[in-house]
Order: C-alpha cells, then structure tokens, then sequence
C-alpha cells in the first residue's frame, strides 16, 4: 500500500491541491476495518482524538465515518446535518 503524490496541482478558490494518485490503497475499507466494533464511546474518543490532533492525515478518516454518516442518516437528519455545518461555516 502506498500513496504516490503526483506534481501536478490545481487551485480552487485560494486553493492549491496537488493532485493524489492512490495506487494499492483502500482507505475507507482500512479505516471501516479499524473502527467495526466500536462502542460509541470509542468512536468518540476516535473522533476527538482525529479533531484535536490537528493532523492533516486524519482528515480522510473522519471523512470516511462522515460518508458513513451521510449514507445511514434518514433525510430528516441529513438536513440537520446540513444545517449544522452551514451555521459552522459561517
């Protein structure tokens, strides 16, 4: 398994991101793998680990449990959750 980061980037906005070539590399499996079976204490503990680490490669991570997240919720929370971030981004 690896990660192979490519030279060429591209802005969005007043982004830059360097395009990312993952090759050999399932990340929503490894991490699905790693948190199956967690209590939800656990899973807190998890999340609030990834968020006050400040680490930029936990970021996939929580973007996997949120992509969990989403596909389980019923629309009602789904627009809670919008809700929810679009007051947080403001």
């Amino acid at each position: 398994m690896y990660i192979e980061i490519a030279k060429k980037t591209k802005t969005i906005g007043n982004f830059t991101i360097a395009e990312v070539k993952m090759m050999d590399l399932n990340l929503r499996n490894a991490v699905i793998a790693n948190v199956s079976g967690n209590s939800k204490e656990e899973l807190e503990a998890t999340i609030s680990d990834a968020i006050q680490s400040g680490e930029e490669k936990m970021l996939p991570g929580l973007g996997v449990l949120f992509e969990v997240l989403w596909e389980k919720s019923p629309e009602s929370e789904k627009e809670e959750i919008l809700t929810t971030l679009e007051n947080g981004l403001k």
